[in-house]
């Protein structure tokens, strides 16, 4: 137990010795100035002239955004039949079928929206051509997404009064060949040599002690698991994901998988800051997060260590905690550290299975989802904070009767107004979804749905209704891990949270940036005696107190009856 902390203290220095210097990087990285990758602008000067765009031509946040959602049609459209017809396309050695059209669609919507919510298993499911060509690409460039969409945010606060947010070609290019592309080469290395798949080679055969004849997937696995982690996409080669053996093969490569998801979060967190010039709103911000995330992580860690309460009240000790649903490798501890970050990022990898962990974990994983604020995916993590800092603005203006400021800018009412809608979005989506699925599963259980209703749930009662409604969290927040004893491929559930997934990941990037471009049009107005400072530990500590009522408020009717009642049930 004591090596485990160890280790998780570990990782956490780690995370921060690359994540602080690569904020600083990123900011001088995006704001022209000379760093040194720089020697990869000819590449960049290629793309560009290739592809007919002029990388300085400045945008005002409705071109920026039309850029944004113009290329992210063309990724949905042509990958949707790609998936379809994989079992015609070449580099497909292990003869995978082609998807039906409802796992096709979800399963695009799913890599483009940089959630990787898999209702397939990546075995049997994808060919070689979908994980490298379609899949991996798509963990680059929606990653990519996002941090382009959280430079033009930057870009609104640094010029003061201004309409230019950038171009979201040129932030585009640079996140994957200045950021996304060196960091994968070097995790990639890593993974490789400590055992992890990176060949084009076809099922491996062997015979196992019990003379078994046993097939073993591979493929190029290492070069996908590593932008998997740092995209914060968290789309597994195999089904099993970071649980499997070859996909994280020892300690080693645990850690590296770990701090791989948290940098580039904890990195633009703090670019925020040195971009626009004023860090310490970078460190005020990261200091919320922070607290947050602990609030989370230490319960869980203590919920996983302390065993499962049914089985004690049995008799039966359990000296190394809740072992159900951990990879023996890794244990109750590190799997409950992963846990509880994969979620509060939008990673949503797994190196267990996060249905077996014990009720409380269970609800610290979906509150990390339903805030979304916590260090967040790459770039809409910030995104997703702006929406609480604003409605935190709002809020501290008519306390003390001023009219809200943010960073020299008036927050009015059409802000504020975008502001509520987004804030209003998620809880939403995720009851309407979760009491759709409750509707169905009660009263078409026998409907005929591709599996009927009544084959959804391998758990009866209040963890059943965690697993839907952790389905609909984790498809809204894209995340992409789920409560795995739901059957979810079948129309409903690929339907459904197909469209969760469109829903979830561009509104609340259209949102912040859209509220981002009208407050930089307005009048800068400088610091006076009057304004209100937001990068105090005063202000900071307000924000997260919006954070916790607004979710309070929104979701604890819905964990009352899925990990409350049910840690409740077991302790009885």
């Amino acid at each position: 137990m004591n090596t485990e902390l160890f280790g998780i203290g570990a990782s956490f220095l780690l995370m921060l010795i690359i994540g602080i210097p690569l904020g600083k990087y990123l900011a001088k990285m995006f704001a022209g100035e000379k760093v040194w990758t720089d020697f990869m602008k000819p590449l960049e000067n290629g793309i560009y002239k290739l592809s007919g765009i002029n990388p300085n031509e400045g945008m005002d946040w409705k071109q920026f955004l039309k850029a944004m959602m113009s290329i992210n049609i063309v990724w949905l459209a042509y990958g949707f039949f790609v998936l379809m017809y994989q079992d015609k396309l070449p580099l497909n050695p292990d003869g995978n079928p082609g998807m039906t059209a409802d796992l096709a669609f979800n399963t695009i919507i799913s890599f483009v929206v940089n959630c990787n919510l898999q209702h397939y298993s990546g075995e049997s499911g994808a060919s070689y051509l979908i994980q490298h060509f379609i899949f991996m690409f798509l963990h680059f460039v929606s990653a990519a997404t996002g941090i382009a969409c959280a430079v033009a945010f930057f870009k609104a606060f640094r010029d003061k009064t201004t309409t230019n947010l950038g171009n979201f070609w040129n932030y585009f290019v640079k996140a994957i060949t200045r950021l996304l592309l060196p960091l994968s080469v070097v995790v990639a290395l890593i993974l490789t040599f400590n055992g992890t798949p990176s060949s084009y080679a076809g099922k491996d055969q062997f015979i196992s002690l019990q003379g078994d004849t046993v097939n073993v997937s591979r493929g190029p696995a290492a070069q996908m698991i590593a932008i998997k982690h740092l995209g914060t996409n968290g789309g597994g080669w195999f089904g099993a994901n970071s649980a499997h053996p070859l996909e994280n093969p020892n300690y080693l490569t645990n850690i590296t998988e770990i701090v791989s998801q948290m940098i580039i979060p904890i990195a633009m967190v703090l670019c925020f800051g040195y971009f626009i010039g004023r860090k310490k709103i970078g460190w005020v911000i990261f200091g919320v997060m922070m607290i947050g995330a602990l609030m989370l992580l230490i319960p869980s860690i203590s919920s996983e260590t302390g065993g499962n309460p049914a089985i004690a009240k049995m008799g039966i000790a359990q000296p190394t905690g809740a072992m159900e649903g951990k990879e023996v490798r890794i244990g109750p501890t590190a799997t409950a550290y992963w846990s509880t970050l994969t979620t509060i990022v939008s990673t949503g990898s797994v190196n267990g299975m996060h249905d077996s962990t014990m009720a409380l974990t269970g609800l610290w994983q979906l509150l990390g989802m339903m805030i979304n604020g916590f260090f967040g995916g790459c770039g809409v993590g910030v995104l997703n904070y702006f929406i609480y800092l604003i409605i935190a603005v709002f809020i501290s203006g008519l306390m003390v009767g001023r009219t809200p400021e943010f960073l020299g800018h008036k927050v009015e009412a059409r802000e504020v107004k975008i502001a509520a809608l987004i804030t209003l979005l998620s809880p939403f989506l995720i009851m309407a979804g979760t009491a759709l699925a409750a509707y169905v599963f009660t009263s078409h259980g026998n409907a005929d749905w591709a599996i009927k209703p009544s084959a959804w749930l391998n758990n009866p009662s209040y963890h059943g209704f965690s697993e839907m409604l952790y389905e609909m969290t984790s498809a809204n927040a894209n995340n992409g891990s789920g409560f795995e004893g739901l059957g979810d491929n079948n129309i409903f559930w690929n339907v459904s949270t197909g469209v969760l997934m469109i829903l979830g990941r561009f509104l609340p990037i259209i949102g912040p940036v859209a509220i981002a471009g009208l407050l930089a049009k307005k009048k800068f107005i400088p610091e006076s005696a009057g304004t209100l400072k937001t990068d105090t530990v005063t202000f900071g500590l307000m924000t997260f107190a919006v954070i916790l009522v607004l979710n309070a408020l929104s979701y604890f009717p819905a964990l009352a009856l899925g990990p409350i009642a049910e840690y409740f049930s077991m302790i009885k």
